[in-house]
């Protein structure tokens, strides 16, 4: 049964929109980012109105955290990245979410952020199921 917090809950359009829905754990939303030029998930806490990490309970922080630290060995192992970049930036959407961006020094924003550097470039329709099944597949080994 979802909590008071959640109860309220959605998702920020412009994440809706721009990102593909994986999986729904514990605590958050995982989203890939429709960014094919990065290995980029995002985690979004179903807790309403949550804006910063510090506005979560103890429990959902540490879930948080759980969570986030799960994903980052997954896809650093399943990408065999150099770098995992984690941030909570929001400074364009202000809801709670936490990126995860595989880099590698040969990726074209590297070694400066992947934000707003270079224009977007979607997975084809057969590059996207073929992530989302090989992501889909880790989510659902740990959580499912």
């Amino acid at each position: 049964m979802r909590n008071a917090m959640e109860a309220g809950f959605k998702l920020d359009h412009r994440l809706e929109n721009d990102t593909v829905k994986l999986a729904s754990w514990p605590l958050s939303e995982v989203l890939l980012m429709n960014d094919s030029q990065y290995p980029w998930v995002i985690l979004v806490p179903r807790h309403e109105g949550a804006t910063e990490i510090y506005q979560l309970t103890i429990d959902e922080q540490a879930q948080l955290l759980k969570e986030s630290a799960f994903l980052g060995e997954a896809l650093m192992t399943l990408c065999s990245g150099e770098k995992l970049n984690v941030a909570a930036l929001g400074n364009v959407v202000n809801q709670l979410h936490l990126h995860h961006v595989v880099r590698f020094s040969s990726d074209k924003a590297w070694p400066g952020p992947v934000w707003g550097k270079y224009s977007v470039v979607p997975y084809s329709d057969d590059a996207l199921k073929g992530v989302i099944g090989l992501l889909g597949s880790i989510a659902d080994k740990c959580w499912g």
